[in-house]
């Protein structure tokens, strides 16, 4: 498992910069009060718990509820394009 020691530090670098995207999102929010923004800062903020959890946890990234948090993320990503799109 020699391979496999440098996981920890990737998982906290992951973990920090989806946090430092959901903060400049957050920050996006603030300024233009769009619903776009606040959708994008909670789907990297949701990585970022994701990632956190998987570098502080004995489990692999190939588990059911990763995925499932991955795919929240993303669903709510994609219901932010849709709501940008028809309120244009």
């Amino acid at each position: 498992m020699k391979e496999l020691a440098y996981l920890p530090y990737m998982h906290g670098a992951l973990t920090a910069l989806c946090l430092v995207v959901a903060l400049y999102f957050l920050k996006l929010w603030r300024r233009a009060r769009e619903r776009f923004y606040l959708f994008f800062a909670i789907a990297f903020a949701v990585f970022a718990v994701q990632w956190a959890v998987l570098g502080t946890s004995s489990e692999y990234e190939h588990g059911l509820w990763p995925y499932a948090t991955r795919l929240v993320a993303f669903l709510l990503i994609l219901v932010a394009i849709i709501d940008k799109n028809r309120r244009a």
